[in-house]
């Protein structure tokens, strides 16, 4: 019998086996598809000669991570790669806001667009450089983070804390602004707020639009050397390298609760793993305790509370493999990892008016990743891993576009939409099109196939909004990995600080089964040593 079972092996449930090794407990991780790793997979699926990401591409919550760093994934063979470039938002008249490598070369681009944008990047730079790696800690650990909380509130008060924290809050439009005289620095910080489901008009974009940004500047947008899947194998031979057991193709059918503790899990096949000390589930809310734990054993409110539970946007995405270098009219797009794709601030205001009425973008902001321009193993040389993805609302009302779709995605409507979002690259990259020698279409329902975690295409396992953060995540709470079921823990982006590939859900809920045994103070010494 192990310590603890693991439900799913995505990249919060391998980072909270891993922690739960460490500290010597015995732990199986149980996965329903066939390999793990779940958003974060890598395949040759579109092309024998390309590596494809099937979800997640860069990663720089990763790069930031204290979480991660302290697994020290290197010692399993990851290697990170970046892009000469990290971001590029290109306008239709050749112009582009280009996030470089170098703080001073991203200010010296912005000047273009306004003399006065160089010294306010700058600026807001120096401001992160001060008080990010505090932000960073206190964002990745349980709420209420209060050591990392204090020693933030202390930098905070010494740069002008209540201007940085209205910022902060601001929608991404009016922050970009009051802080940029041209549009270009507005486009950087719009563009990586819509990242998530979050309008410019959103209060809090303006926070995730400048984290975002900052996080670019300061670690870049990197990928896994070979594909994504070389992050989840890192996890996976770390977690077995300590003793770890992991069972893929085998899917939990329910969490098996006596007198209000949680004591293992049932498999779909029928067999009982018991779990000594505790469950960690590594799924989305309303999964865990709608079917696999069941309202019987749950608080009405909290059972009320779901029905309130908020996803964020679908996604469609699309993976091609080109033959050549995408033909950017924008110079400064070529070389950048991550170009985003729309006519400027009021392209993504548009955009995000449309999804927020029910209706499928005419014109969608595409989020365009160039693989092999950030790790040349994606390809051939001289050819290009490419992909693009949009979001699309959880509920279709109706097509701003001309094709009719209605959300079936039956073979007609995804070749429709694959063929809007080509036709988006396009206008930026006239060509394009007699690039591509392959292509793969991945509808909501197809990523959902792949993941259960990515209800419908949603990829940050509920919305990114105010409203279901920190102590209303997912439901209004504590913001804290412990369900009402004593020995049971969510480990996923649905329990805070939410979305992205940083593993801090899976190592909250870890440290959280670690304390309720008395070995959280055991755990965190040998951490640091």
């Amino acid at each position: 019998m192990p310590d603890a079972v693991v439900i799913g092996a995505g990249p919060n449930g391998l980072v909270a086996a891993n922690l739960l090794v460490d500290a010597g407990w015995t732990v199986e991780v149980l996965e329903a598809q066939k390999e793990p790793g779940g958003a974060v997979r890598s395949d040759r699926g579109v092309h024998p000669d390309y590596i494809s990401d099937v979800f997640s591409a860069f990663y720089p919550l990763a790069a930031a991570s204290p979480v991660i760093a302290r697994l020290d994934l290197a010692a399993e063979g990851l290697l990170w790669s970046h892009a000469p470039r990290v971001l590029a938002h290109p306008l239709l008249d050749g112009r582009c806001a280009v996030l470089e490598r170098r703080v001073q070369d991203t200010s010296a681009g912005l000047a273009d667009f306004a003399a006065t944008d160089a010294d306010a990047w700058e600026s807001m730079y120096r401001t992160w450089r001060r008080i990010g790696p505090d932000l960073v800690q206190a964002l990745f650990t349980p709420f209420p983070p209060v050591r990392a909380g204090l020693r933030l509130a202390a930098k905070l008060r010494a740069t002008g804390g209540l201007r940085l924290a209205r910022n902060l809050t601001l929608p991404v439009r009016r922050l970009g602004e009051e802080e940029f005289a041209g549009e270009g620095g507005r486009l950087l910080l719009t563009g990586n707020a819509l990242h998530a489901d979050l309008a410019p008009e959103a209060a809090g974009s303006g926070g995730f639009g400048w984290l975002m940004s900052m996080l670019g500047q300061s670690h870049g947008f990197p990928v896994p050397a070979g594909g994504s899947g070389a992050l989840t194998a890192a996890l996976v031979s770390r977690f077995r390298r300590r003793g770890g057991v992991l069972r893929c193709g085998e899917r939990v059918a329910s969490v098996v609760v006596r007198g209000g503790t949680a004591v293992g899990v049932r498999t779909a096949g029928g067999e009982t793993v018991d779990a000594r000390r505790a469950v960690l589930a590594d799924t989305s809310a309303p999964a865990l305790y709608r079917d696999l734990v069941g309202e019987e054993h749950l608080p009405s409110r909290l059972v009320r509370d779901l029905e309130r539970f908020h996803w964020d946007f679908a996604t469609f995405k699309v993976d091609w493999a080109l033959s050549g270098p995408v033909p950017w009219t924008a110079r400064g797009a070529v070389g950048a990892g991550t170009v985003h794709l729309a006519d400027g601030v009021d392209g993504l205001t548009r955009f995000a008016a449309q999804l927020a009425t029910g209706r499928v973008p005419d014109e969608p902001f595409a989020l365009f990743g160039q693989m092999t321009t950030a790790d040349p193993r994606r390809s051939p040389a001289g050819t290009e891993s490419a992909w693009a993805y949009t979001h699309l609302p959880q509920r279709i009302t109706a097509d701003a576009g001309p094709d009719g779709i209605t959300g079936r995605w039956d073979a007609g409507e995804q070749e429709a939409m694959a063929d809007r979002i080509e036709a988006q690259v396009e206008r930026y990259a006239p060509g394009f099109r007699t690039l591509i020698r392959a292509r793969r279409i991945l509808a909501p329902a197809t990523l959902q196939a792949l993941d259960e975690n990515v209800h419908n295409g949603a990829i940050n396992n509920g919305t990114t909004a105010l409203h279901q953060q920190a102590i209303f995540r997912p439901t209004p709470g504590t913001g804290r990995p412990e369900t009402p079921v004593k020995g049971l823990y969510l480990a996923s982006a649905a329990a805070h600080p939410g979305g992205g590939v940083h593993g801090a859900p899976g190592a909250n809920a870890a440290r959280a089964a670690l304390r309720r045994h008395g070995l959280h103070a055991l755990f965190h010494r040998a951490q640091r040593v």
